[in-house]
C-alpha cells in the first residue's frame, strides 16, 4: 500500500491555489507550514491512519522541481460529474488541462478520466469508475 505521495514545488502558493481546488472535496483535510503543504485524509477515532497522504514541498536538495516524465499521480473521484467539476476547479486555479474530461478507448468502458498538469508540471488523473453511471458503450 502506498503511504504517501511527495511532489516538489517552487512555488507553494501557486502550488496551494491549485490542490486546494480539488483535495477537499476529495476528504483530504489541509495543514501548511514551514516544510511545505501537507494534504491527509482524516482517521477514525480509534482507527489507523488513512493512506496515502499527499506533500507538495520545495526540493530537498534546493534545486528547482521537476515532474517525472512518465509520472502520474491519479485521484479516484465519486462521479463523473465531480471528474468535470473538480477538473475545471483546477484549470480555474492554475493547472493545465492535458486531457478534457471523458472516456478513452484505451481503458474499460466504466474509466471516465481528466487529465490535469499542477503548476509545476506533474501530471494528475481524476477518474472515476462507478458502474451505476452511464459507460462508454452505453
Amino acid at each position: 500500500m502506498i503511504s504517501y505521495v511527495t511532489v516538489g514545488a517552487d512555488d507553494i502558493q501557486r502550488a496551494k491555489r491549485f490542490y486546494s481546488a480539488f483535495m477537499s472535496a476529495l476528504g483530504y483535510g489541509f495543514k501548511e507550514g514551514p516544510e511545505g503543504l501537507s494534504y491527509v485524509l482524516p482517521a477514525q477515532p480509534g482507527q489507523p491512519a488513512v493512506s496515502p497522504d499527499y506533500y507538495v514541498k520545495p526540493t530537498f536538495d534546493g534545486r528547482p522541481a521537476s515532474a517525472g516524465n512518465g509520472a502520474m499521480i491519479a485521484f479516484h473521484v465519486q462521479s463523473q460529474q465531480q471528474v468535470r467539476d473538480l477538473h475545471a476547479a483546477a484549470l480555474a486555479a492554475g493547472g493545465r488541462d492535458e486531457g478534457q474530461p471523458g472516456f478513452r478507448d484505451a481503458y474499460g468502458p466504466d474509466f471516465y478520466v481528466g487529465y490535469l498538469r499542477d503548476p509545476q508540471g506533474n501530471k494528475i488523473a481524476l477518474f472515476s469508475s462507478n458502474p451505476d453511471e452511464p459507460g462508454r458503450d452505453g
